[in-house]
């Protein structure tokens, strides 16, 4: 049990860092709730994914998976920054609307399908890995959005900036296994 606890702070700490950028844009309830939703579904579905698809896929993903979603939250960011560049319409890297947050909640979770794989081949009940692991990205998450949203009225003016390079960050650590 204590090794999916683990499991579960290593793979929030991505959804922490990208909270903390769409936090920078002010929260409300309404984005707390959003927030807490996506980055938790993802993160209990993915690993349940992984196990469903089988190990077999899990050797041709492989590293593969870190790739993806890292580039994935680079490409998120990118965006951001370019919105907020060209003083384009923009409400934060993913918080405006919920086809975005729920981009970035995927990208953030591809890598639990390889955890899915991983648990697989321990005795570790999937059912509640699964929970284990959504409950702590949810706390994780809302946490992050309080820390950017306090750093937000800080760098307002930027924010919308802040939180594209932070989602980039992220990427560029999921990437390369950082996180």
């Amino acid at each position: 049990m204590i090794g999916v606890v683990l499991v579960a702070f290593a793979l929030g700490l991505s959804n922490f860092a990208a909270a903390i950028g769409i936090g920078l844009s002010g929260v409300d309830g309404g984005v707390r709730v959003r927030v807490a939703v996506v980055f938790g579904f993802f993160e209990a579905v993915m690993p349940l994914l992984g196990l469903l698809l089988g190990h077999h896929v899990a050797a041709s993903i492989g590293s593969a998976g870190s790739y993806l979603g890292g580039g994935l939250l680079i490409a998120a960011g990118s965006y951001a920054v370019i919105q907020a560049r060209h003083n384009l319409p923009n409400h934060g890297p993913a918080t405006a609307r919920s086809g975005r947050l729920i981009f970035t909640g995927a990208a953030l979770s591809i890598d639990n399908l390889v955890v899915g794989f991983a648990l697989g081949t321990y005795k570790v009940p999937i059912a509640l890995a699964a929970i284990v692991i959504a409950v702590v990205s949810v706390g994780m998450s809302l946490v992050g959005l309080e820390v950017g949203d306090r750093l937000g009225a800080h760098v307002e003016r930027w924010s919308s900036e802040v939180g594209g390079i932070v989602l980039v960050l992220v990427g560029a650590a999921v990437a390369a296994g950082i996180f």
